[in-house]
């Protein structure tokens, strides 16, 4: 069958692309590599404890040997492990003297189903910091072309916040905030007071009026999401995006299939189709469109895209300016302060909200004020009470423990930063040339490294930190200015990078193969620089740019 467009991944923005186009009036193939979810029917979403045969702890020892890059997000677990990849049977490989940890999530909406939430518009501060410091490329396109998409994509997926009218963090679409409690409220206060900077709410993709249009109810404070949300409170592709495009009967969805190339035609300069692997059989098959949007998360994009190698372009599609793979960036992120609020204690929280506090950006703005880097880096964490206090020890063991479990526990507060990541050409992406997967495709290889611009700021976010806790009246006990190891932040982007210049930049500013007019790549990979706000948000609203660009040159002939 010859479709319209073809879309690779059905995560955050495959599932975009397929809404966006088919609601164009195109015949679109949806192709994921993962199995089948449907929306609603979530193994564990609702199970207790008691339900779950290792009650939802797990057996450390299977995690450590089928999911040892899993073991380190805090998600992972006995009731989320069966939305996250097994490593052994979808291997990588690094480069020497690299570490990187490739968190991933293969199913019918990806990592939609798993991701934080965190959605924050980026600003002109983060599209000119390239331009400005001279790392990288320029990006091609400024804040005021993506704030109308910005618009259209908060008003559909809804996102809860506070209006703060920050020029580095600008406001959006909002549904009504989420409330900080007691301790957030006076930090808050405190930062703004002595610092001029600001806290906030999380800006977090879970509803608080409900879309009852769309059957998504309000978020029930659940703080579960990553298991799946069948109220549809937080956004993922079955909630949203792929009801969408359904409701069209425009949409073809094929699960268990790995796009191993795409095809392309040297007489046409185009794209033709791809071609896939079924990962329950092994056997191949192919499928043909007018044009091609690779969604499949900014790491598989530039893989398949490394590995559509042809006689025409033998270092990989799309790679006329040799920068292919090049220029990836993960957050540099780390725990800067672990604070105790003991003055607190006695005061009470109830619920279980699924966000955080934000501190927005403050360095190297107007001023440029970094020590020993030019970029920007935020917080992102929150005020927290234990469980429970502290019994009696002269009680006996029951009375101990029923003390403990009606007496409200000690406040602490943890800041984590989020440093932007520079880009580099030594941070890239190549085909392993001799590692193979279980299908005889090369595997694909990372080499990763911070760089002493992410190590400055993250030590100065650490002071910064100390000094903002501790100004607020906190007793600060810990904190770190070393990054995580690459890919915790599980922000992974560029490798096919946008740009004015086909000899520096993979895609225009339209997210459009300088090379070949009918292939797009609208995921992560198309990122030019990293910002330090959690990058889902612009994906999204970029891909949506890009799909009205893309129907418009199709029906013009251009494509």
């Amino acid at each position: 069958m010859q479709f319209d467009a073809i879309v690779v991944g059905s995560g955050i923005t495959g599932g975009w692309a397929a809404k966006e186009l088919t609601q164009a009036g195109l015949k679109v193939l949806m192709i994921e590599r993962g199995r089948e979810i449907v929306h609603g029917e979530y193994e564990t979403e609702l199970k207790d404890p008691w339900q779950m045969p290792l009650r939802g702890s797990g057996d450390a020892d299977l995690y450590a040997r089928e999911y040892p890059v899993q073991m380190l997000n805090r998600q992972f677990n006995e009731y989320t492990q069966g939305h996250f990849v097994n490593d052994k049977d979808n291997p990588y490989s690094t480069a020497p003297d690299s570490q990187f940890n490739w968190l991933r999530s293969y199913q019918l909406g990806g990592r939609s189903l798993t991701w934080g939430r965190q959605s924050y518009r980026w600003s002109d501060y983060d599209f000119i910091a390239n331009k400005r410091d001279g790392h990288g490329t320029d990006w091609p396109i400024r804040y005021a072309d993506l704030a109308p998409w910005y618009d259209k994509v908060e008003e559909f997926i809804g996102v809860s916040g506070a209006a703060e009218g920050l020029p580095q963090l600008p406001d959006g679409k909002f549904q009504p905030a989420m409330a900080l409690n007691v301790v957030e409220q006076h930090v808050r206060r405190q930062v703004a007071d002595k610092f001029g900077r600001c806290l906030t709410i999380g800006r977090t993709a879970n509803l608080t009026v409900a879309k009852t249009e769309e059957g998504r109810s309000e978020c029930q404070n659940r703080a579960i999401c990553a298991r799946g949300c069948s109220f549809g409170a937080y956004f993922s592709t079955q909630s949203s995006t792929l009801p969408a495009a359904k409701a069209t009967g425009n949409l073809t969805v094929v699960t268990d299939a790995i796009v191993e190339a795409v095809d392309y035609d040297a007489k046409t300069n185009r794209v033709t189709g791809v071609r896939y692997v079924n990962t329950k059989d092994g056997t191949r098959g192919s499928a043909t469109a007018r044009m091609v949007f690779l969604n499949a998360g900014a790491f598989n994009s530039v893989h398949l895209l490394l590995n559509s190698r042809s006689e025409a372009m033998p270092n990989g599609l799309a790679n006329a300016s040799g920068v292919l793979g090049t220029q990836i960036m993960d957050h540099a992120n780390t725990l800067s302060t672990i604070a105790l609020f003991p003055q607190f204690n006695g005061r009470t929280t109830f619920g279980n909200r699924p966000t955080g506090v934000v501190v927005a950006r403050y360095r190297n703005m107007d001023a440029m004020d970094g020590v020993g880097h030019t970029r920007g880096y935020s917080y992102q964490g929150g005020a927290l009470q234990s469980n429970w206090g502290a019994g009696k020890r002269e009680a006996g063991v029951g009375e101990a423990l029923k003390t403990r479990l009606h007496t409200p526990g000690m406040w602490r507060m943890v800041l984590v930063a989020f440093a932007d990541c520079v880009p580099r050409d030594s941070n890239r992406l190549t085909l392993d040339p001799v590692k193979t997967d279980r299908f005889g495709i090369p595997q694909l290889q990372i080499q990763f490294a911070f760089g002493k611009e992410e190590q400055a700021a993250l030590a100065q976010a650490k002071a910064d930190a100390a000094e903002m806790m501790t100004a607020a009246g906190g007793n600060v006990i810990m904190g770190s200015d070393q990054p995580g190891t690459g890919g915790m932040a599980i922000h992974e982007m560029g490798g096919a990078r946008m740009g004015h210049d086909p000899k520096t930049s993979v895609l225009n500013k339209w997210s459009q193969v300088h090379d070949v007019p009918n292939l797009f790549v609208t995921d992560g990979a198309q990122m030019a620089s990293s910002a330090c706000q959690n990058p889902s948000l612009t994906y999204m609203a970029l891909t949506a740019r890009a799909c009205d660009a893309a129907v418009k040159m199709l029906r013009e002939g251009k494509i």
